[in-house]
């Protein structure tokens, strides 16, 4: 008899648990009762699902007490890059790349 085939949101689950946990892999197999092998598949399948090129984003304006310009880029799993100061159009092209490469 198979065991039943895991839905997508259960895959996402497991594979955010994961990564939420601070455990190694090892230790979070064991804790959730699922083989090494079958969460990294489940992680590589997850990567290979992830958009490439262009993605939607939203600006929103920074309040700050300083004269300084700030500028903020937040990724969409949560990383926040800020420059702050004058930069040249060059740099500012050079943060997008080096974001859409992430």
């Amino acid at each position: 008899m198979s065991k039943a085939r895991r839905s997508e949101a259960e895959i996402f689950a497991l594979v955010a648990g994961y990564e939420r946990s601070g455990l190694t892999r090892r230790e979070y197999c064991q804790r959730e009762g699922l083989a090494l092998t079958t969460l990294d598949y489940y992680r590589q399948k997850r990567i290979k699902r992830r958009p490439r090129g262009l993605v939607s984003v939203r600006l929103a304006a920074v309040e700050t007490k300083v004269e300084t310009p700030v500028m903020a880029l937040v990724l969409c799993n949560g990383r926040r890059i800020e420059v702050r100061g004058d930069f040249a159009d060059a740099e500012l092209a050079k943060l997008v790349r080096v974001a859409e490469q992430a």
